[in-house]
């Protein structure tokens, strides 16, 4: 059995923001599917994790391609976007341009390549019709380069009607909680043909909780984003990547 290289570039999506453990670290889809993929085999796989939150696609690139790229992998994932859908000015063909650049360079090392998109979270944001359509054109710009590339893994999660459920997103409406993190998991590991661990396609609603009113939530989420970019600055301002530069050891236990 030929070993299995996964490292993860992108931004709060794949970084896992959302998935909090208990002790404020965060854990998402990239490292289950690190879990779910050893367990499927019965072997140690080595991961690691170059994602940030808070970043634009084409910084993505720059700043975590290659880096993960001279780690060797076998596999590497990626996704971005997100954050430039909800800026004013967004072009589609610019972001899909990144995407053709990563698939180019994982050709040229000869790395598998993991495509994801993320899910959508319109329907409970202000913007939700511009969010909506901007989602819609980039999923179709980004499908168009790989439509005869049936070697690239993909795990497209905006069509996934499903997703878009409260019961699978955080307080912030962004970024999903667990539930939703374990079912993009479970698609990414169909689309790699392993074995997606029982119950991970829609695990039990978390306990419930008081909907935020619309004013606590404009306080303590929109607010701070606002505030963010009007100053030019990024909730990944001065983070480093968690499992970033170097290899971890999962385990199939």
């Amino acid at each position: 059995m030929d070993a299995v290289r996964f490292v993860a570039i992108g931004d709060s999506f794949t970084e896992g923001v959302g998935d909090e453990r208990a002790d404020g670290t965060v854990r998402g889809w990239a490292d289950l599917v690190a879990q779910g993929w050893a367990a499927s085999r019965g072997a140690e796989i080595a991961y690691a994790n170059l994602a940030i939150r808070g970043k634009l696609v084409w910084p993505i690139v720059e700043q975590q391609l290659e880096p993960a790229l001279a780690l060797k992998p076998t596999h590497l994932s990626f996704n971005g976007g997100g954050n430039d859908m909800l800026r004013p000015r967004t072009s589609i063909g610019y972001i899909a341009d990144a995407f053709s650049h990563v698939l180019r360079r994982c050709d040229e090392e000869g790395v598998r390549l993991i495509l994801l998109s993320g899910a959508n979270p319109s329907a409970q944001l202000p913007m939700s019709r511009m969010i909506q359509r901007r989602g819609d054109l980039m999923s179709v710009a980004v499908v168009e380069r790989l439509e005869d590339r049936s070697d690239v893994i993909q795990a497209l999660n905006w069509p996934d009607v499903a997703l878009s459920d409260p019961s699978f997103w955080s307080e912030d409406r962004l970024h999903m909680n667990s539930r939703g993190h374990h079912r993009v998991a479970a698609r990414v590991l169909e689309a790699l043909g392993e074995r997606v661990p029982d119950g991970w396609w829609s695990l039990p609603d978390l306990p419930a909780e008081a909907r935020m009113a619309r004013g606590e939530y404009f306080r303590e989420h929109l607010g701070p984003w606002f505030h963010r970019r009007l100053t030019g600055t990024s909730s990944g301002d001065g983070r480093e990547a968690k499992f970033g530069g170097h290899w971890v050891a999962v385990s199939p236990s």
